[in-house]
């Protein structure tokens, strides 16, 4: 078994993501800054609403440096209907290089960039989006997928 991740699940439990789990499946991997804020909506609703177009092709996980009672209010508000993992250290985060310095007013910090990645049945990067704009990105994601 390869382990792709350890994380906090949407139950507060601490789940090993796995290939196993996904039978060979690729993954769509999205990371996005931060619940319930209106570009992340919009992008998990997106995801929501094509599931079944994408789930024949990839498995699709989203991840936020979000807490997991975060996580719990989300899917219940918006009905998310796949998996989402809560990276408070954004071990993930940093492991696929989206934890960034960021710039809003002119005052830094570091987060989230909003990221894609499709990895192959073997974990493996395929295909990476950086600096994602929300609008039109599952079509993409979609497209890739054949």
């Amino acid at each position: 078994m390869k382990e792709i991740f350890s994380a906090l699940n949407t139950e507060g439990k601490e789940v090993n993501v796995s290939l196993d789990d996904y039978k060979g499946q690729r993954i769509v991997l999205y990371f996005y800054p931060k619940d319930n804020t209106s570009g992340c909506t919009q992008e998990a609703c997106d995801f929501r609403d094509n599931i079944n177009r994408i789930t024949t092709k990839a498995a699709v996980i989203g991840v936020s440096p979000d807490s997991v009672k975060s996580h719990i209010k989300f899917k219940e508000n918006h009905d998310l209907n796949f998996l989402l993992i809560s990276d408070p250290e954004h071990k993930l985060a940093e492991k696929y290089g989206v934890w960034k310095e960021k710039s809003m007013y002119g005052r830094k910090y570091m987060g989230i960039e909003r990221s894609t990645f499709v990895l192959d049945k073997d974990g493996n990067i395929e295909k990476e989006w950086r600096k994602v704009k929300v609008k039109g990105h599952v079509d993409e994601v979609l497209e890739y997928l054949g």
